[in-house]
């Protein structure tokens, strides 16, 4: 399977889930080899699935928090993710850092994981420790985060495994 031995680090061949062919493809910026030597905020500055979550990060001045991480897991919601949210409510937080930022960090487990080790740990601790911990269930293409699907997972960046998700997770959901 993995080669990373529990480390969590994964590499492009490891990547899988229906939205990673909505990737762009080769060297492109977004694509995974471009992604794998950036840390994770660069990486996903690139990355046309995540847009808005870029935005937020930048909205709350997490990107240096987040490329400053020596391994950690980010849950990133892809576009459509936040489009559930409303242009309204996405507007009103990212006008707010101080509700987006503990959302966001909701989305960051300081630790790095890939599929296995996320299945293996059933449920992770989040850099926002309020709210509850994050509930893995499933395995591969089924495997869904307090409930959020996959879209593409064990996406490989310098310091980060990233799990593309459908959904926004809000914490304290979970308690």
């Amino acid at each position: 399977m993995s080669s990373s031995m529990g480390t969590g680090v994964t590499t492009n061949a490891d990547v899988f889930g229906p939205a990673c062919g909505q990737l762009p493809q080769g060297n492109e910026p977004g694509s995974l080899d471009s992604m794998g030597p950036q840390p994770v905020a660069s990486a996903a500055s690139t990355n046309p699935l995540l847009t808005k979550l870029v935005a937020a990060v930048q909205a709350t001045n997490l990107v240096d928090t987040l490329n400053s991480q020596e391994a950690i897991t980010v849950f990133a919601p892809a576009d459509a993710a936040f489009d559930k949210l409303g242009e309204a409510k996405f507007t009103e937080l990212a006008q707010n850092p101080s509700q987006l930022a503990p959302i966001l960090q909701y989305h960051v487990v300081p630790q790095r994981y890939d599929a296995q080790g996320l299945q293996g740990a059933g449920s992770v601790e989040t850099l926002n420790t309020d709210g509850g911990p994050v509930k893995i269930e499933g395995s591969g293409e089924n495997m869904t985060v307090n409930g959020a699907k996959v879209l593409c997972g064990n996406i490989p960046t310098k310091n980060a495994t990233v799990f593309v998700i459908d959904n926004v997770l809000t914490p304290g959901t979970n308690k």
